[in-house]
């Protein structure tokens, strides 16, 4: 892609080495669109040295912490964000400035965007829209959307919400996260890790994955696990991620009697990810909408089925973009423990169906959501926003 490549500033709290699809989705776009003269504003985490040391980016790490004295909390935040995002752009030429969510960041960015007469571009990831209700926060969404260039939303659902804010459909433009399909991909040896846990060849393995929160439905898989059991399914359920929900879960697990059958593993090495997924038989998020709160997309089910695994995703929010019901997996109502576990117990029983679907998924992930694709979708659509801000360099 060499003179392609753009000079973007990124602002973006959400970065590798920080867990979460968010995060994968910056690094892995920006490493393919731009070099050194793309600078990646972002947060300073445990492990962020090492990194950096290897990226193709130039990363700067601020200490982001808020101040209980400062009102609002987060003014320092957003300080040392602008502080640190105008002296990288005072000091190089950018075509555009990018900024990962709306707030801070897409605040900061409009501020910066407008000194250095560059287009600005925010990302959108659905569940700002439906979860942010303070008058105040919400307004300054609003406020910065408006006056936002170019809106990047993670799918069809996100780009739905923004328009009941009256956000000009003109500004919006859809594109999916995608999956690096060479790290994730079928075949991959796993023995080891379901014996590691205890589980035989003949068992049958669910496998979640992604931030142990409510609207994730994990809950639902727990209490549905004792009607699989009656059903004659030998299953264990492999629950791979941290989140505020880690402790209601494995108190959920043993009040409903199946907590032989639940291995929490907390963060797995980046190079076991993909072994897990391919140690599954069934990989499920079935999410649910919680007081607003919903999933906006749903990357998990993009690396499931990259490495050729069905899926077992909610009606809820925005799955229906990366999980086609019926034929890269099943969605289901979330809410209902009974439709979940008909869900999981048709896939379990049913190995035809269950490679079908896993087939299927695998040439979808192929196809439409390497992210090699999603980077030259990203500079097709800034493209289109400005002449010169992805053209051959000057």
């Amino acid at each position: 892609m060499g003179p392609a490549l753009g000079r973007f500033l990124v602002l973006t709290e959400l970065f590798l080495p920080t867990k979460g699809g968010t995060a994968v989705w910056f690094d892995e776009v920006y490493r393919r669109i731009g070099d050194k003269e793309t600078h990646i504003v972002t947060a300073d985490v445990p492990e962020a040295s090492k990194h950096d040391a290897a990226h193709p980016n130039t990363v700067h790490r601020v200490a982001l912490r808020r101040h209980w004295w400062l009102r609002p909390e987060s003014l320092g935040m957003y300080a040392k964000f602008l502080g640190v995002s105008l002296l990288a752009a005072f000091r190089c030429r950018f075509d555009a400035v990018h900024a990962g969510r709306v707030l801070p960041e897409g605040l900061v960015a409009l501020i910066v965007s407008r000194l250095i007469g560059r287009p600005l571009v925010v990302y959108c990831h659905g569940e700002e829209l439906t979860t942010w209700r303070q008058r105040a926060k919400m307004q300054a969404m609003i406020f910065t959307f408006r006056h936002t260039d170019l809106i990047i939303a993670n799918s069809e659902f996100t780009r739905d919400e923004l328009l009941k804010l009256r956000i000009p459909a003109a500004k919006i433009v859809v594109l999916h996260p995608g999956v690096d399909v060479e790290r994730f991909r079928p075949g991959l040896p796993h023995a080891d890790l379901r014996a590691g846990i205890g589980v035989s060849k003949q068992q049958k393995v669910i496998v979640s994955v992604r931030r142990l929160s409510r609207r994730k439905g994990l809950d639902q898989v727990i209490r549905c696990l004792p009607q699989l059991v009656a059903q004659g399914l030998d299953v264990h359920y492999v629950v791979i991620g941290i989140g505020e929900d880690c402790e209601y879960l494995a108190t959920l697990s043993r009040e409903t009697g199946v907590a032989a059958r639940v291995s929490f593993l907390g963060h797995v090495p980046a190079e076991d990810l993909p072994r897990w997924y391919n140690a599954a038989d069934v990989v499920t998020m079935p999410n649910r909408e919680i007081n607003g709160d919903t999933e906006g997309f749903g990357m998990v089910f993009i690396e499931a089925a990259a490495c050729g695994k069905p899926t077992v995703a909610g009606t809820a929010g925005g799955t229906g973009a990366a999980v086609i019901d019926g034929v890269s997996g099943l969605r289901v109502d979330g809410a209902s423990v009974d439709a979940v576990a008909e869900g999981l117990s048709r896939l379990l029983k049913n190995q035809v169906l269950a490679r079908s679907l896993g087939e299927r998924g695998h040439l979808r992930a192929i196809t439409d959501f390497s992210w090699q694709m999603a980077a030259e979708r990203t500079l097709k659509l800034h493209a289109s926003l400005t002449a010169d801000a992805f053209g051959a360099r000057r």
